[in-house]
């Protein structure tokens, strides 16, 4: 180890040592003598140039970089390139070392692909520094996706090691990983990632929710294993005498996944029967993949009873994402659920590893053109610099859908888009000039509106006309990012091509007032309150500005426009900064915000109705002042992600007295109208909690109530679930998130 100017003492190099050993037994790719001698020099620069540095849990920085390489190596499968660009990743942004001095000692690939791993400086004056920090790290998809794998690597080793971290820094991590990293990962077949982020997500954002799954998954983990076991063992005898080797096993869902159940079916943990899936894997040369998965569904539809309209056949029609398997759900011993997932072993490696696994079956079948349709797909939203970088991330994330719809062209080639598309956004998909003179469109050969949302198996006709042109309206018609990149894209162009008739007509104007031009029109602008110069003249081209009022407006003094006074109210309360104003109302519940009491004012969010005991923040919004949302919100995730920067740390002072409106959804049996009775007599005598409002219906046996209470803490509401879960008729009571 290179340590010249390092400060390491004997503890910290046997650490960074071992770690080191660890990355290089991880290396399973080939490697000749200049990959292991930039590896080497790699990991010799990076020990010294963070020597001084320390991560928040006290360890040697260095570990970051090193873990962040190995994840690379073993986890996701890349090759020396990537490992060695991992271990610098961050030299230059945190660190001496110059970009320049990379790009001689390594190269311009290493160099490059460490300069799209550098977060970009001078942020400050731009409305969301995290939004323009994720567009340079997913524009980086158009030069080498290797800098948008490593920099999943590097989030997933800090989500790992958040627990140092500041409580309200965590959850501003989760939220960005939430919002973008976890669906890229889904998008690049990053299964593994994804399954992790979406855990790490939660233990972070509902810690309570998480250990309790946890602990329940632990004690029923012999009683699962026992299931299993009775499940597999008479496949595994039906199976021999197939001419193929196979591996069967079973493994649990992830808790988030379970969680997503008991929130989407409204079932409490016990009523969840499949929590664990088994897979079959199968060692079967490529030209019989398909038919060895076939020939194992009928031997495992003839052991175990298929329910057929839970058959998913990935294997025919690959996922957009690469993803191919046969899965089935089949009842098992004692009438329980089954998911089966059957894959060949390339099918396997493609399903754990996704886009970093495809390239060892490039040319094999279409994985490797699945991807680059993708990519294909969103470099025209990725090449398109006019999108402010939110708008760009909005664009962005519809492209990393989960569900999927399939339909056709007149041709009858299949054409894949997100779950929700619409008939408008087929013809954006198809090219950008159908999408621009899309004048009408059919559907099985039946005309239908732009909006018609697809659905599988539809067989799509674009009919174009010349004279046609988006309008703002078709913004509203559409999904896809492609699609409204393309339409804001279109509406700009004929915005500035307008708006060049009002840029004459000023020029003539201030010709006429004989005022310079260049120091006059920016004047203009802020005077009118527009953005931007392209805005002004817009406004003069369709009459918003009238030039012949500018005299009203101005006086010309020494070739300058100068603004006639203005009488104005001097209003003392509007001179105190936005969201820091004394509170003048009085009944709010107690909050410290970013360490302060009483010198913020703020509202609860309606979005989520925090109640005593939450888990909150502070978001300052541009317009409505401080905003009080729970961290669970279902907003929570898109403001930390986009506008970190404006989120204040919130705690509770307990022991205000105050009441809090919490909204609770019941399901259970209907018995009549006793079930009335008894859930209010149990609220308002038992309990003694006010109804602001109760509402229920029954059908069919089966009854579902929303009730609004007020509470003076979440420990009092966590009471009213668990005396009301224990009701006679009662399946289930949960919180209403929104």
């Amino acid at each position: 180890m290179s340590t010249q100017t390092a400060t390491y003492n004997t503890e910290d190099k046997q650490l960074i040592q071992q770690a080191y050993r660890q990355l290089l037994n991880s290396i399973k790719s080939k490697m000749d003598d200049r990959d292991r001698k930039h590896i080497r020099e790699a990991y010799e620069l990076a020990v010294v140039a963070h020597s001084k540095q320390r991560r928040k849990s006290g360890e040697p920085y260095i570990l970051h970089p090193i873990e962040v390489a190995r994840i690379c190596a073993e986890e996701i499968g890349l090759g020396p390139t990537a490992i060695v660009a991992a271990i610098l990743h961050d030299v230059v942004e945190d660190t001496e070392i110059t970009s320049v001095k990379i790009h001689e000692q390594f190269g311009e690939k290493i160099g490059m692909i460490v300069d799209g791993l550098t977060k970009l400086d001078g942020l400050y004056e731009v409305e969301s520094p995290q939004a323009e920090n994720f567009k340079k790290v997913l524009q980086s998809l158009l030069v080498d996706v290797r800098v948008v794998l490593i920099k999943m690597a590097d989030r997933l080793h800090n989500m790992r090691t958040l627990g140092s971290m500041p409580r309200h820094k965590q959850l501003k991590i989760a939220a960005e990983t939430d919002f973008i990293y976890a669906p890229l990962a889904h998008r690049l077949g990053l299964y593994n990632l994804k399954t992790e982020f979406e855990d790490l997500i939660m233990k972070i954002k509902e810690p309570a929710i998480y250990t309790e799954i946890s602990n329940q998954l632990q004690e029923s983990k012999d009683q699962r294993e026992e299931f299993i076991d009775s499940f597999i063992d008479p496949l595994s005898e039906e199976l021999s005498v197939i001419p193929f080797p196979t591996r069967i096993f079973g493994r649990p869902k992830s808790i988030y996944s379970i969680w997503n159940k008991i929130k989407t079916k409204k079932v409490p943990f016990e009523e969840i029967y499949d929590l664990f899936a088994v897979r079959i894997i199968i060692t079967a040369p490529l030209e019989k993949e398909k038919q060895a998965c076939w020939q194992v569904y009928s031997i495992v539809t003839d052991v175990h009873i298929p329910i057929p309209e839970r058959l998913k056949d990935w294997v025919t029609t690959p996922k957009s994402n690469g993803y191919e398997s046969l899965h089935t759900t089949v009842i098992g011993p004692k009438g329980k659920y089954v998911e089966v997932q059957i894959r060949s072993e390339r099918m396997d490696d493609i399903a754990e590893r996704g886009f970093a696994a495809h390239w060892k079956y490039k040319g094999q079948r279409t994985q490797g053109n699945v991807y680059n349709n993708w990519l294909d797909n969103v470099r025209e939203i990725l090449e398109n610099d006019d999108e402010d970088a939110i708008q760009f991330l909005n664009d962005f994330k519809t492209n990393l859908f989960q569900e999927e719809v399939y339909v056709y062209t007149p041709k009858g080639d299949m054409r894949v888009l997100p779950k929700g598309a619409t008939a408008l956004d087929f013809a954006f998909h198809i090219h950008s000039d159908v999408g621009y003179h899309c004048a009408s469109l059919k559907v099985n050969n039946k005309l239908v509106p732009m909006g018609y949302k697809l659905k599988n198996g539809d067989q799509v006709t674009v009919i174009t006309k010349e004279s046609q042109r988006p309008s703002e309206a078709w913004l509203k018609m559409v999904v896809t990012g492609k699609a409204r990149s393309k339409i804001r894209s279109s509406m700009k162009e004929e915005r500035r091509k307008q708006g060049e008739f009002g840029m004459e007509a000023l020029q003539r104007k201030l010709r006429n007032l004989k005022v310079d031009w260049e120091e006059n029109v920016d004047t203009l602008v802020q005077y009118f309150g527009f953005n931007s110069r392209p805005d002004l003249y817009f406004a003069i081209s369709v009459e918003q500005v009238n030039l012949s009022d500018l005299k009203e407006h101005f006086n010309v003094e020494g070739h300058k426009l100068v603004p006639v006074p203005k009488v104005q109210e001097v209003i003392e309360e509007a001179s105190a900064p936005r969201g820091k104003r004394k509170k003048k109302y009085t009944g709010q519940p107690k909050l410290m915000i970013d360490g302060t009491v009483d010198q913020y004012e703020y509202q609860l969010g309606t979005c989520c109705s925090p109640v005593q005991g939450d888990d909150v923040f502070a978001y300052n919004s541009a317009t409505g002042g401080l905003k009080i949302h729970r961290t669970s919100c279902p907003n929570a995730t898109n403001l930390m992600a986009r506008f970190g920067y404006r989120i204040l740390r919130a705690e509770w002072i307990m022991g205000a007295n105050t009441s809090f409106v919490a909204d609770l959804l019941i399901t259970g049996v209907d018995s009549g109208p006793g079930v009335i009775q008894t859930l209010s007599n149990q609220i308002s005598s038992t309990l003694g909690l006010n109804i602001r409002s109760f509402y229920i219906d029954g059908h069919e046996g089966f009854f579902e109530g929303r009730v609004s209470l007020l509470v003076t803490n979440k420990d009092q509401l966590n009471i009213v679930i668990r005396v009301l879960k224990n009701l006679e008729g009662v399946s289930n009571v949960t919180r209403i998130e929104a």
